[in-house]
């Protein structure tokens, strides 16, 4: 399939195709006219590379999933280097889930103590009897 092809069939753009190709992830055969060629594993290997763009790995994590499906395998996730990556990015996500909820107690503290301060200091106004 020609480029066109396989940006639509994966759902990104041309540029984007090229772009994965500059940084060696994606790999086309050329044609005699020098056009761009993909086969269906360039398909599969797109789409291992968006999907884990998508949930925030770089292009760099993404190599070993790539390699991984170029060896032959049904998901880019079994190799030993894809699944040393995947626990980075756990411990990753596990370390900003720690710092979000340090960040929300000291919010919730901090509101908490303006209510107090503002119920103690700003009386209700008292709505008058007619």
């Amino acid at each position: 399939m020609l480029i066109g092809e396989l940006a639509e069939r994966a759902g990104t753009s041309t540029r984007t195709l090229r772009y994965y190709e500059a940084h060696g992830l994606v790999q086309p055969q050329r044609s005699a006219n020098g056009y761009r060629v993909y086969d269906e594993a360039e398909l599969r290997v797109v789409r291992e590379i968006r999907a884990l763009l998508d949930v925030g790995f770089g292009l760099d994590d993404v190599r070993p999933f790539v390699a991984c499906l170029r060896a032959g395998n049904a998901s880019g996730d079994v190799c030993p280097d894809s699944v040393l990556v995947l626990r980075r990015k756990l411990a990753e996500v596990d370390d900003y889930l720690d710092r979000l909820g340090a960040v929300r107690q000291q919010l919730h503290t901090q509101l908490t103590h303006a209510i107090e301060h503002r119920e103690k200091t700003c009386p209700r106004k008292r709505a008058s009897a007619p």
